[in-house]
């Protein structure tokens, strides 16, 4: 007859099963915290290292943007130095076109009055012209004529009394030689519109009421 003894074959059962129960009670614990440790570490440089890199990126995208700000800048600075280096030489044109206008108005002038006073039988051969004097140069059928051009001259109110200085007769034709100082006024203010005030006479004072 065949025994089995069940309380045996459960005892054998438990120590089967104690060793997979106590699996961790017989490992060193620390093991498994260093591996966790680890773990946690590769993960925490992990996401440092990203981090840093998303980092480096956006800053190396801002600067890129700044670069191309300052190429944007720097072409329109560029373009502003060339206005203003423009405008300066286009005001130094305009200011030597400017000076020479009013430089021309009194020799334009003076050879008007000149011209003018020329009678007959007379002509120019130089006009030398200074700051303020006059040298006329020219030959005469006679000596009236040279009378003539000198009264002429004396009527013209920016030149003073003309001065013959020489008159050589030659072979019939009278060289002189007369020269005179010379000023022009600057120009009178011009009046206001509606200001018919005559010269000497005082303007109304307005109408009191009594």
């Amino acid at each position: 007859m065949i025994k089995i003894n069940l309380l045996s074959e459960g005892k054998r059962a438990v120590r089967k099963a104690k060793p997979a129960s106590s699996l961790l009670e017989g490992k060193d614990i620390g093991q498994y915290l260093i591996l966790v440790g680890l773990l946690i570490g590769a993960l925490a440089s992990g996401w440092f290292w990203w981090t840093l890199k998303q980092r480096i990126a956006d800053q190396q995208e801002e600067i890129s943007i700044a670069q191309a700000e300052v190429e944007a800048l720097g072409a329109v600075i560029k373009e502003v130095e060339e206005y203003k280096a423009k405008k300066a030489e286009l005001e130094r044109k305009i200011g030597i076109i400017n000076d020479l206008k009013a430089n021309q108005k009194g020799p334009v002038r003076i050879m008007d009055y000149v011209s003018k006073a020329l009678p007959e039988l007379l002509w120019m051969d130089r006009m030398t012209m200074n700051a303020t004097t006059i040298a006329l140069e020219g030959r005469a059928f006679n000596t009236n004529a040279v009378a003539a051009l000198i009264e002429n001259l004396d009527r013209v109110p920016e030149f003073e009394e003309p001065t013959l200085r020489d008159a050589t007769e030659q072979g019939g034709i009278y060289r002189f030689v007369i020269d005179f100082n010379y000023k022009f006024e600057a120009p009178k203010p011009e009046k206001a519109a509606g200001d018919e005030t005559k010269p000497g006479v005082p303007a109304a004072s307005p109408a009191t009421s009594g």
